[in-house]
């Protein structure tokens, strides 16, 4: 049974019913009054119904333009009617586009979803409602939207396909390369994160196959999440796996194979541009350079490379591409009583680093397994109980550095080109200083930090299980049902470690026959194992009350429920369970869909707070108006088919506010019983002047507040529904408000003499705004031509309130008035040169500042904010530069199909969004332990002023050893633009449609070439504009291209 009927799934048999019972009659009437001459002519046709994905459509009729005569479609979506050959034949099916085409034998029919009716339900908080009546703000994607092209995270799918959902991928590391994502921006600093929900229970959505998932909808206002009471303020999303329906076994199987090729990634110098810049650093700051000519001839022509290598480290320790395959297989159907969804999938991702033959997995390698059971059994006509489980075994392997994948690529920039050429005939080599014939000044660094350290491997197996029965209680009064549900949630992790497996190293020895040799350092080692084992556990129950029913025109629903769950083994005081517990209640009401009203409670308790402080009440409600159901509307009604008014209002909770576990408590104190004072972290009291005694004893470590309790989200919501064209095009506009409360934070305006910490209070106030639009198209040009596009376009911003913060100068240093995020930092005016100072003051009026340190040509200049004439700590300001977080997001896909053939597309883009470049990507030379022998980046050499260079544009000020405190300081220099615009995705498939297939029982044979991540446009050089280029630099992302093959049954 077609997958996306979830709202006419019910009518099913007894459509069947009647269009069999009706064209049986209209049959016999025609048989009546056929002439000898027609039943000649007349052929028996056979067929088949099936919608875009390949599932058969039960129940669909076909008849005989400009007759009653027909048939309708069986389980398997065939039919058989007696025409003559060319006969036009007529195919319609609620919630499709009719279609009209001419009769032959073994026609294979796909039907077309209607642009809107199929949207009409609506998952929501504890249920679903018509999308007419729904009077939130909800956006939700589909399964097909998920599933276009191959990638091992929900969360990388959703960029761009909603309004009011930031996604930034900050790492493709495998298994670790999920995006992160807000739900309309951040309106607090401390957890901005919204809740997830799989199938009404909080799950981490990236470890789910996505072959499993029916939709993904996205509650963004308080209408919508008030129910979720404490954990709602920072929106919802909801994933709903996929179950199975009524009707014949369908089995469906897909496999992919994909290639994965980073986006981008930043180059180095080679060792003679690192040498020649040297110098260069060197001659401007007055100083003699290190690399003589004879070294540099060496790097110029390359004519020793073991003694003088130029190793490109990205290149050398980094694959060009890596390999990810995913494979899935599905079966669903169900009997009278029976439905059923089996799914089984595999995945694995290869990692972009280079083993080097060693004996274990030194890359980066990720492997799933996914499984699902999702069944429901009708006990009785009024009793449903269904049963689900659910899980995956995952296994990560990456290198053993203790400083993951970020620390891994900051040491290969570190490198430089010239410390090492890499592994020489089984022999790690490493240069040396001290050749017998030329002096190298330093070798640095190597990127092969990794190589020789052993390995991680974590295995993780998570089981999840749901059952709940469904108890109609239509006895009692008509529309009333009951469900108990209950859900258990487990994990059990193992770390397995190789500690050690060193490998001995070489410098080069130069012979006086010119050939090489090696003196060797250190010696192999065995690798030694260890083992580790952690493991995490939960439940959730609740138990509801529904009423849904009709009076003529007025429609009314109900709901009343409770829930509870216990996290056992968190992460603070684990031996403690964590618990959560609410009481939910919801009533909607319409009149004719005309006119609807909503109304949302959610009473929680959170055990983060003292047992008076841990209840509370989140009301909302809203209201909307289909005007165009009004009869003043009704004359523009052919030009706007549908118009419908929303607003919202309402307060929701966080409880995931930052600071510790229990802190209500009575104030921690930390005892002395046996420590000397002053060593072993011991303290004592000092008694006698003269001869002082010192008692041990306990003091004070903190301060506790037992009035800490909830962040609260007063939110406001607007919007309207709008259809155009036939309901071709779909239009929703939104506005929303938020004023966020409570914000946990540390008073910095006390005195910072206290002898503790201040305690945490609720002291912190953001405002958020923005507004969302989203556009729909569907057309068709004929039967085998159609097309559709789409647009979505989200604005967030902020600004902080109070805060609390410690006393400043200046207004402009506050984080208060700004966007959360804004960073401190001086304003860059030029490079200087001798005419700055006399600019400056014709420009400002005022006097030419001092800075740090003496400027010479080059250096870059600042701008003396507070006019005291220096350019002092007082001078850094948040007024100016974006963040991390994009202000705009926006999103397109279009696409079409034409016969078998159809090709899809998705772009994303951001703008009003900046990275603050440091490290070794803004200072050239850096590196942990060196600011003069570090890493040099290509970028540097070509965007770096200098006397041959001397240009205002440039991305870098003079390259000085002797200035840095100036010319590296943090400012908006190195606050880089980092907007883009990115093809997402590119899917091209062809659905084969060959007489064999239904012998072979084949509903679905596609093929398909797809990629993610394609092409992007931006001005960002200092790699790919989602990552980092600072001290935590990421893990490259990836472009995937892959082949993939779906079949169904």
């Amino acid at each position: 049974m077609n997958k996306k009927n979830l709202n006419i799934r019910f009518v099913k048999p007894i459509t069947l019913f009647f269009a069999i019972l009706t064209l049986g009659l209209t049959t016999n009437l025609q048989s009546a009054v056929a002439s000898v001459e027609d039943t000649f002519q007349t052929q028996k046709i056979r067929g088949v119904v099936l919608d875009r994905d390949g599932e058969s459509i039960i129940g669909a009729n076909v008849i005989i333009e400009g007759t009653s005569t027909g048939t309708v479609t069986d389980y398997d979506g065939n039919f058989d009617v007696d025409v003559t050959p060319g006969t036009k034949l007529v195919f319609s099916y609620i919630g499709y586009e009719t279609q009209v085409l001419a009769a032959a034998n073994n026609m294979r029919v796909i039907l077309e979803e209607s642009s809107t009716t199929l949207q009409e339900v609506e998952v929501v908080a504890y249920g679903a409602q018509k999308k007419v009546t729904v009077t939130g703000a909800i956006s939700s994607i589909k399964d097909k939207e998920l599933t276009r092209t191959p990638i091992s995270t929900v969360s990388n799918l959703l960029a761009g396909q909603m309004t009011g959902l930031t996604s930034i991928q900050y790492s493709g590391e495998p298994g670790a390369d999920a995006a992160q994502i807000f739900v309309r921006g951040k309106a607090t600093w401390e957890n901005s994160s919204p809740l997830i929900q799989v199938d009404g229970v909080e799950r981490n959505m990236n470890e789910i196959d996505p072959n499993e998932i029916e939709s993904i909808t996205v509650l963004k206002d308080a209408s919508a999440t008030a129910v979720f009471g404490v954990r709602g303020a920072n929106g919802v999303v909801l994933v709903t796996t996929k179950r199975g329906k009524e009707g014949k076994a369908k089995i469906s199987f897909s496999t992919s194979s994909s290639a994965l090729v980073p986006t981008k990634m930043v180059s180095q110098a080679t060792s003679y541009e690192y040498a020649n810049f040297h110098n260069l650093v060197n001659e401007l700051d007055g100083t003699t350079p290190v690399f003589s000519d004879e070294i540099i001839a060496k790097f110029r022509d390359n004519s020793d490379p073991i003694r003088f290598p130029n190793t490109q480290w990205a290149d050398y320790i980094m694959k060009y591409m890596t390999l990810q395959t995913q494979h899935n297989m599905n079966i669903s159907g169900g009997m009278d009583r029976v439905r059923y969804f089996i799914s089984a999938g595999a995945y694995t991702q290869g990692g972009l680093f280079k083993e080097f033959n060693l004996p274990y997995n030194l890359s980066y390698q990720y492997r799933r397994f996914n499984y699902r059971s999702n069944l429901d059994v009708d006990v009785t006509k009024t009793t449903t109980i269904s049963f689900d489980v659910s899980g995956n075994v995952n296994n990560a392997d990456r290198p053993r550095t203790g400083q993951g994948s970020s620390g891994m690529i900051k040491n290969m920039y570190y490198a430089t080109p010239f410390s090492s050429p890499g592994i020489v005939d089984d022999k790690l080599v490493y240069a040396a200083t001290d050749y017998s014939d030329l002096t190298m000044p330093f070798v640095g660094s190597n990127g092969m930090s990794y190589y020789g350290n052993g390995f991680s491997q974590t295995s993780n197996n998570a089981l999840t299980a749901d059952l709940s029965l469904n108890q109609k209680l239509d006895f009692i009064t008509k529309g009333l049902s009951f469900k108990v549900k209950g859900s258990y949630n487990s994990s059990f992790m193992v770390y397995k470690d190789g500690e050690g497996g060193a490998v001995a190293t070489y410098t080069p020895v130069l012979q006086d026959d010119g050939n090489i040799l090696y003196r060797k350092y250190g010696e192999n080692s065995d690798v030694k194992y260890t083992f580790r084992s952690g493991k995490a556990r939960d439940w959730y129950s609740e138990a509801s009350l529904n009423y849904a029913r009709s009076f003529g025109d007025h429609s009314v629903s109900g709901l009343v429920l409770y829930n509870q769950s216990k996290e056992y083994y968190p992460g603070e005081y684990s031996d403690i369970p964590r618990g959560y517990v609410g009481l939910v209640g919801r009533a909607t009401y319409d009149w004719k869909n005309k006119y609807m009203a909503e109304v949302n409670v959610g009473y929680n308790g959170s055990e983060n707070f003292a047992p008076e402080k841990r209840f509370g009440l989140f009301p909302a409600g809203s209201v909307g108006w289909v005007v165009s159901e009004e009869e003043f509307f009704q004359p523009i009604k052919p030009v706007v088919n549908f118009l419908k008014l929303r607003a919202s209002y309402g307060i929701v909770g966080n409880d995931k506010i930052g600071g510790s576990r229990y802190m209500y408590l009575a104030d921690p104190y930390g005892v002395n019983l046996g420590s000397l004072p002053n060593r072993n972290d011991g303290w004592a009291y000092m008694f006698g002047i003269e001869n002082g005694t010192e008692s041990l004893g306990a003091r004070e470590l903190a301060r506790n507040n037992p009035n800490v309790t909830w962040e609260k989200a007063h939110k406001q919501n607007y919007g309207a529904d709008i259809y155009f064209l036939d309901e071709n095009l779909s239009t929703t506009v939104e506005y929303y408000k938020e004023h966020r409360t409570n914000i946990l934070l540390r008073d910095a305006t006390a005195p910072g003499m206290l002898g503790f910490s201040t305690p945490y209070a609720n002291l912190g106030v953001v405002d958020s705004w923005g507004w969302e639009v989203s556009l729909k198209y569907n057309g068709r040009v004929n039967s085998d031509f159609r097309y559709w596009a789409g647009v979505n376009l989200s604005y967030n911003q902020n600004e902080i309130k109070e805060m609390k913060e410690a006393p400043q100068n200046n207004t402009y240093q506050y984080q208060k008035g700004h966007r959360i995020g804004a960073r401190s930092q001086y304003i860059f005016w030029r490079f200087y040169d001798e005419g700055t100072p006399e600019l400056y003051e014709k420009t400002f009026n005022r006097p030419f500042p001092t800075h740090p340190n003496e400027l010479r040509d080059g250096d870059a200049v600042y701008i003396d904010l507070d006019g005291n004439r220096e350019i002092d700590a007082n001078d850094a300001s948040r007024d100016y530069g974006y963040t991390d977080d994009p202000e705009y997001m926006v999103g397109f896909n279009f696409g079409f199909s034409w016969k078998n053939f159809e090709l899809s597309t998705q772009w994303t883009g951001a703008w009003n969004v900046s990275r603050m470049i440091s490290d070794v990507f803004r200072t050239p030379f850096y590196s942990a332990a060196s600011s003069t022998q570090g890493g040099l980046l290509s970028y540097h050499l070509n965007n770096t002023w200098t006397p041959d260079n001397p240009s205002q544009n440039a991305e870098y000020p003079r390259p000085t050893w002797a200035n840095t405190t100036n010319n590296y300081a943090t400012s908006t220099l190195y606050e880089k633009d980092a907007k883009y615009l990115r093809l997402k995705t590119l899917q091209v498939a062809y659905n084969f449609d060959f007489p064999m297939m239904q012998k072979m029982g084949l509903t679905t044979f596609q093929l398909a070439l797809s990629g993610y991540n394609l092409w992007t446009l931006t001005s960002y050089l200092w790699g790919d504009p989602e990552t980092r280029a600072s001290n935590a630099p990421s893990y490259p992302l990836s472009k995937t291209y892959s082949l993939s093959l779906k079949l169904g049954f």
